[in-house]
């Protein structure tokens, strides 16, 4: 039996981030992904967007993660050449019973220390951005976007460095609490290690519940369609509606080659299905008009889809879940769950978390 001091299930960014954390303390990781690449699920299938904290309750995991997480990540990003950019974001009001939800954000702002949101009126949306309607807006000068898979590469090249170690197409089928630490079953061979992290995304209710005899952690999929812009981009910052039950809104996004993508809706499925559906395209695009008049329809194309793991059905609002040995009473386990957007803005302030919750 192969035996190592750390064993971390799952390569998303949340899986790299904590492994990189553990292997730049001189412990022996391995990381262990059941796809054959890194990054396949969540962290492949979202917006880039490095979010500056607006939408979460005061003292909520996600506030404290998400403004933790933005400096954490633009210092990593200025370290490592990782390439970014602070572009902005303006989330609009297009209908004067949203004027009220743009205030709650400049509070919530304040509250969970994300930045100043600036006010701006309709004439300076036009001015700043003319093919944007909007009545009023705010806009967060900390938000940005990211090359999520540099990102990724990079945080795999520091473990490497510190001689961690990958193990892809790994799946585990079962795990089991020991003297002194746990043994974990993968398929073909098993591992002892001291500290158990379950970063597994999608799957990591599934695996929290192998040995969880009560409280068990639901599953719920809210997947979400993209569709890019062809063409010159008539943006310069990223442009958001204000918040929908179940995600942000369908907004919009730039990637680091000035590439727009609209996206996501939320659809409610009971399984990982990534088909592209076009049912809802004309819902989709009457959500864009609503602030870009002027969208030609022709110019919009199906791009991709990514599912937002969720631990309620729709309409419950939940946190993220970092589940230390205080909660479950097992030690040296730690499941992190529900990690949902801004799980990538909070990635490196997760893995120091879960670092000074095991030690």
């Amino acid at each position: 039996m192969d035996e190592v001091e750390v064993v971390v299930i799952g390569a998303g960014v949340i899986g790299l981030a904590v492994a990189r954390a553990y292997a730049a303390k001189g412990c022996e990781v391995l990381l262990v992904e059941r796809h054959g690449r890194i990054g396949s699920e969540i962290s492949s299938r979202n917006s880039e967007v490095i979010h500056s904290g607006i939408y979460y309750p005061q003292n909520s995991l996600k506030a404290r993660m998400c403004v933790q997480g933005k400096a954490l990540l633009y210092e990593y990003c200025a370290h490592y050449s990782i390439p970014h950019k602070r572009c902005g974001k303006i989330i609009l009001a297009t209908q004067k019973d949203q004027l009220s939800t743009l205030r709650s954000y400049q509070h919530k702002a304040k509250e969970n220390g994300a930045g100043l949101l600036r006010w701006m009126d309709a004439s300076e949306i036009s001015e700043r951005e003319p093919q944007v309607f909007g009545l009023a807006a705010v806009f967060s000068e900390s938000t940005g976007i990211i090359d999520t898979h540099a990102y990724m590469m990079s945080l795999l090249g520091d473990i490497e460095a510190n001689r961690g170690d990958l193990a892809l197409n790994t799946c585990v089928s079962h795990w089991r609490k020991i003297d002194g630490g746990f043994e974990v079953d993968c398929e073909g061979f098993r591992l002892k290690s001291r500290l158990l992290i379950n970063a597994a995304g999608l799957n990591a209710p599934n695996i929290a519940n192998i040995n969880r005899h009560i409280g068990k952690l639901e599953c719920h999929y809210a997947k979400g369609h993209y569709y890019s812009l062809t063409g010159k981009s008539p943006f310069s910052a990223l442009v958001y509606p204000v918040a929908e039950s179940g995600g942000l809104g369908v907004h919009v996004t730039l990637d680091m080659a000035g590439q727009v993508r609209f996206g996501p809706d939320v659809c409610w499925v009971e399984s990982e299905d990534y088909r592209f559906d076009e049912v809802n395209r004309e819902a989709f695009i009457q959500a864009i008009r609503a602030y870009y008049p002027s969208l030609d329809v022709r110019r919009l194309q199906p791009d991709y889809t990514g599912i937002r793991p969720k631990l309620a059905p729709q309409g419950i609002e939940t946190d993220f879940l970092i589940e230390g040995e205080s909660q479950h009473g097992t030690p040296g386990l730690v499941n992190l769950a529900g990690i949902e957007s801004p799980g990538l803005t909070s990635s490196l302030a997760i893995a120091q978390h879960v670092v000074d919750m095991c030690g």
